[in-house]
């Protein structure tokens, strides 16, 4: 009896015992989290990964580029960690955004574009180091530079000549100092220019159909004018034909240079013969002449009838 009361004495205190270690290494599996995430958060420790930098600031104020790969261990409260730069190839559009902004061209046009720069940064001290907020300061001076030349150009070329103006603007961005002696922008932020693309270059839609109507009205005037020229052509001929005819009826009647026929008679006749040469056959109808010979024509008037007057 009292065996098995030691027995079932051992067993509890082996349980009791499986808990308390179970307890102890619970408790400090969550301190030792705890305490790693502290550390973590803190960025006590922290890893440099494959293309990106570091800025580290210390505590006297001075900032440090960390490029070397792995693991790096810093003081706490006597240094910070500034921020994580990418050394990738990085892109950058005009205006800050994808979407298309709104240029004036040479002619003052308003036209819709987009464009993408590409770089990568070359010097970390210059870029994160030499310059506050370099993205900002890059964004301002890339789209400067690319509007400048942009805006310079005819409507035509933006259309037509992309190709050109592309390689342009990507030889500004390389070589072209932001002012005069000043640094280019590679010099200016420790970059790289890898490349530049204008996506797109067209008009916006209220001004495509304002085009559109203008061209309409071009061709409607274009052919006024063909068939005022036609009309005029015509009537040229038909005017050539009348003075031959003239010449010819002159002669059928007898005359010659030095001898005229009757003017009456000659006048009616040429009129009614212009008249025939310029009436619309298509639509039958016929054109006459009255001819009154230049003379007044006689009026015969009634007698006036007698009327007698009785008292």
């Amino acid at each position: 009896m009292k065996e098995q009361q030691s027995q079932i004495f051992l067993q509890r205190a082996r349980f009791f015992t499986m808990m308390r270690r179970l307890a102890f290494l619970l408790v400090s599996l969550t301190l030792i989290y705890s305490l790693a995430a502290v550390v973590y958060s803190t960025q006590v420790i922290y890893k440099v990964k494959f293309n990106y930098a570091v800025i580290l600031e210390q505590f006297g104020g001075k900032r440090q580029a960390v490029t070397d790969l792995g693991w790096h261990f810093r003081l706490p409260f006597f240094t910070r960690l500034e921020k994580e730069v990418p050394l990738m190839n990085q892109n950058m559009y005009i205006g800050g955004a994808a979407e298309p902004i709104k240029i004036i061209s040479r002619e003052n046009v308003a036209l819709w574009t987009s464009a993408l720069m590409t770089f990568r940064i070359k010097d970390l001290k210059v870029w994160g180091i030499e310059n506050l907020s370099p993205e900002i300061l890059l964004q301002g001076d890339y789209d400067g530079i690319a509007k400048d030349i942009l805006q310079g150009k005819e409507v035509n070329k933006l259309i037509s000549e992309r190709e050109s103006i592309k390689e342009e603007i990507f030889h500004a961005l390389k070589n072209r100092p932001i002012n005069k002696n000043g640094p280019t922008l590679e010099v200016k932020y420790g970059i790289e220019v890898v490349s530049f693309v204008l996506n797109e270059t067209r008009f916006g839609d209220t001004l495509v159909k304002a085009t559109e109507e203008k061209k309409r009205r071009q061709l409607i005037a274009e052919a006024d004018n063909y068939a005022a020229d036609q009309e005029a052509q015509r009537i040229k001929k038909l005017y050539k034909a009348y003075l031959d005819g003239i010449q010819s009826l002159h002669i059928a009647l007898g005359g010659r240079d030095g001898q005229r026929v009757n003017p009456d008679l000659f006048e009616f006749l040429t009129q009614q013969k212009w008249a025939t040469a310029y009436e619309k056959n298509e639509s039958n109808q016929k054109t006459f002449v009255l001819h009154d010979g230049g003379k007044p024509p006689a009026i015969t008037l009634p007698s006036p009838a007698d009327s007698t007057v009785s008292d």
